[in-house]
């Protein structure tokens, strides 16, 4: 662990034993893109038996039934959503009583300089939360995938490899000990020197459509769908 997560760590561990400690990040979700996007989610029709995939705009961008050929996939992916942001909004996915859902989320808490405990502290509530309201729902959490810093249109997402490795690593423990599924996605769209691959992204953050089709080959691969 380097010295920045380790620095983060420590820090949490003094606010959960110190209850008035009180740490400055920007936890805001709130833009009239999300609010467009939750009061359409929540005035949909009511349907259960559906997988969804949930999640940030890496989510959002996809053609998730077309990608699958399935009609009873949803797309709740919300470009700049955060962890806080799919806990605001969490129990319109969990009234829906889904079959499976697919979670993505983190990289924008990252770009905030959320602490990675917070994020993985936020994503453990997530899963909690399904698994309490909604028991017979498989949950799929995915991982964060890399980033590429030749790329300069999203600067400050870049660099961040350190918490996203260590986070992803938390991931993977976490559905260890819930007996989740984890899909190791940033083995799959790394490069050799673990960057988010150029072939699969024309902005170092968002991928293509190659990038999709990656995708959907890998959850198929694990026979997720």
């Amino acid at each position: 662990m380097k010295k920045n997560t380790l620095s983060y760590c420590i820090l949490y561990l003094f606010i959960v034993l110190n209850g008035n400690a009180q740490v400055r990040y920007d936890s805001n979700y709130i833009s009239s893109y999300y609010l467009q996007k939750v009061t359409q989610f929540k005035l949909m029709p009511k349907s259960t038996g559906s997988i969804v995939f949930l999640g940030d705009s890496i989510t959002d961008i996809g053609e998730w039934s077309e990608l699958f050929g399935n009609k009873t996939i949803k797309n709740r992916g919300i470009s700049t959503d955060n962890t806080f942001g799919v806990l605001a909004r969490l129990d319109e996915t969990i009234a829906s009583k889904p079959t499976k859902v697919f979670l993505m989320i983190g990289i924008n808490d990252l770009a905030k300089k959320t602490p990675d405990v917070i994020i993985l502290k936020n994503i453990k509530r997530i899963t909690d939360q399904i698994s309490q309201y909604s028991p017979n729902t498989k949950l799929i959490i995915q991982s964060i995938l890399p980033t590429n810093n030749n790329f300069t249109e999203f600067a400050g997402y870049q660099n961040k490899d350190e918490h996203i490795i260590w986070l992803n690593n938390q991931l993977s423990l976490l559905c260890t000990r819930q007996q989740l599924i984890f899909v190791d996605l940033y083995s799959v769209f790394k490069d050799e020197n673990g960057k988010l691959n150029k072939r699969y992204t024309y902005d170092g953050l968002h991928l293509n459509g190659e990038g999709y089709q990656l995708w959907k080959a890998t959850l198929l691969k694990m026979k997720l769908i």
